[in-house]
């Protein structure tokens, strides 16, 4: 993406704040303009009181020999830039700090609706780095663009034809100065884009190896690797700053380059400006007219060389920013979705296939029925497309052919809002914020009230290690819950879900972290709270399924046994063997 472009796009996210934006846009042209009042009043005083004539035929309305009206008139300008700058910096402020919140917020919630498949290929560090470095870059575009940029452009712009319209042959001199500057500048933003980009990279890595040392610290002290991840993320701020250290020196010489150029500038305006004067070419006035314009040029070009520095250092952040905000979530309302309201729990799986890669089928050909109030269990090896199979009745995915329906609509024609309110899920991992078990069990039910939350512990085994906490429902869980305990972390999701009171529920190992006395407990519970819902139980400990209405066993994507415990372990196929390999059934009983 060209730095225009982006630039672009930068102002294009100012959303509903554009029309300010205009107005403020408009209030620099007239900045602009005033600006160059005082060099040409200054210069018109000196030659009315020096008493010189002009160099021109007409005559205008300051040359009426008196200095007074030129003073007033410089006064009114000055009080006028006065006041607007004030009320543009104040609004620019404003604007950009508004529209740097709601576009974060927007971000967020953008980030949050992608895929699962986005999420495990990229770093949480590095999108909360793309996030909060890529507002900061919005913002101090917009401030800057707002507050001195597009000012500083319009007055380059306002300013040559001005010069050329006083005295051509000074106003060469101005010219050739821009020349140089564009020259200079396109020169460095052509060897340093690239070395840039390089930069930012590292800044994600940078960010990446932080954030993935702090969320495994236990790991790290456990196996003795402070010294190693230091020295890990030393090595990578190295290599930051070499490849930082170039794009320093470049812009560097661009500022003293520039700084030189206009130095010489001046002293070519003083002496072109004398031997015009001797020729009667031009006036006293005139040449201070044009050393004034050369010193607001040099502040204009060096606004210039950091309006272009700025957008060329921010514009890898931006580009990555960019990057996330237009990944498209794969699954996503579509047009004419319903809200269904509370479902009965009736769940259809007709020829269903996906696959992750495009290659290898996750699932294949899928079908099979679930009753409302049924309870569905799903068994295999790791990878054989249990997880998938769930993952697309609540469209964490979509399948690429069949259709999965429940109470007889397809769940794409849901929207996902009301699809994923109907169902409850514990995963094989607690999934804890960090904030209170009140906090957390609310995700569940926003509007729960403390006794609605006694009663969900209590079915989950929960509240009788909340009510030892000195804080009981505001006791802080900690990151991911590592104030809890395994089981305890577990014991809540249950409660969440329970809370939830979903006409589904899935279960993936709801009570593998939990030891065998409290896992008796929570599957008593769970057995209860299952009833009258439509249950899918994915589990690896057969113990655990010993009572569902139905047992699918998955191997390569497909179901290859359906039946109940008891006569699947009577076929003596693929599970019965699981069984006997866990001993739910006596090894020497060969199957009839």
């Amino acid at each position: 993406m060209s730095l225009i472009r982006l630039y672009t796009r930068v102002l294009g996210l100012l959303g509903h704040e554009a029309r300010l934006g205009w107005l403020l846009a408009g209030a620099n042209l007239a900045l602009a303009a005033a600006q160059f009042a005082e060099p040409v009043l200054f210069g018109r005083i000196i030659d009315v009181l020096s008493g010189t004539p002009t160099t021109r035929a007409t005559t205008a309305w300051w040359e009426t020999g008196s200095p007074w009206p030129l003073l007033a008139a410089w006064v009114a300008f000055g009080l006028f830039t006065i006041l607007c700058g004030a009320v543009v910096a104040l609004n620019a402020d404003r604007l950009a700090h508004r529209q740097r919140q709601a576009v974060l917020t927007g971000y967020f919630e953008h980030i949050l609706q992608l895929p699962l498949t986005f999420h495990t290929g990229t770093h949480s560090g590095r999108l909360m780095k793309v996030m909060l470095q890529g507002t900061d870059a919005l913002w101090r575009l917009w401030l800057g663009f707002f507050r001195e940029h597009f000012a500083a452009i319009v007055s380059l712009v306002v300013l040559l034809p001005l010069a050329f319209a006083i005295n051509w042959r000074l106003a060469l001199l101005l010219f050739a100065l821009c020349i140089v500057f564009t020259a200079l500048t396109t020169m460095v933003v052509r060897k340093t884009y690239g070395l840039q980009s390089e930069v930012e990279a590292h800044y994600s890595d940078l960010s990446a190896r932080a954030s993935d040392a702090l969320g495994n610290v236990a790991l790290v002290q456990s196996f003795v690797r402070v010294e190693a991840e230091v020295a890990g993320l030393r090595g990578v701020a190295d290599k930051l700053l070499a490849a930082q250290m170039p794009v320093l020196s470049w812009w560097a010489l661009v500022t003293v380059m520039t700084r030189a150029s206009t130095t010489i500038t001046v002293l070519a305006i003083f002496t072109v400006g004398i031997y015009l004067h001797g020729e009667g070419l031009t006036t006293v006035g005139e040449i201070v007219m044009f050393v004034s314009f050369a010193t607001l040029l040099i502040q204009k070009l060096e606004q210039v060389v950091a309006f272009i520095n700025s957008v060329f250092m921010e514009a890898p952040r931006l580009q990555e920013f960019f990057d996330v905000l237009d990944a498209v979530p794969a699954v996503r309302d579509r047009p004419g979705a319903i809200d269904a309201g509370r479902l009965k729990g009736l769940v259809e799986f007709k020829d269903v296939s996906f696959s992750y890669d495009g290659k290898r089928p996750a699932v294949a050909d899928l079908s099979f029925t679930a009753l409302p109030g049924e309870t569905v269990a799903l068994v295999g090896p790791t990878g054989a497309g249990k997880s998938t199979a769930i993952a697309l009745l609540h469209r964490a995915f979509d399948p690429q052919s069949g259709v999965v329906k429940i109470d007889g609509m397809d769940v794409r024609s849901l929207t996902l809002a009301s699809l994923r309110r109907n169902i409850g899920v514990v995963f094989q991992e607690a999934l804890l914020f960090n904030r209170s078990i009140a906090d957390n069990l609310r995700v569940g039910k926003p509007d729960a009230t403390e006794a609605e939350m006694r009663v969900a512990t209590e079915r989950a085994q929960a509240l009788e290690f909340i009510e030892r906490g000195s804080d009981k429902f505001e006791t802080h869980a900690g990151e991911r819950g590592r104030m809890l305990s395994g089981g305890e972390r577990q014991r809540l999701s249950i409660a969440r879900a329970l809370l939830k009171d979903p006409p589904i529920l899935i279960l993936d190992e709801a009570t593998s972290a939990l030891d065998a006395v409290t896992e008796a407990k929570v599957n008593a519970a769970l057995d209860e709270v299952m009833k009258g819902r439509t249950t899918f139980v994915i589990a690896h400990r057969l113990s655990t399924i010993r009572n569902a209405t139905r047992i699918l066993v998955f191997d390569d994507g497909r179901i290859i046994e359906s039946g109940t415990f008891d006569d699947l372990v009577a076929q003596g196929g693929h599970f019965g063997q699981l069984a006997r390999a866990q001993f739910m059934v006596q090894a020497d009983i060969a199957p009839p």
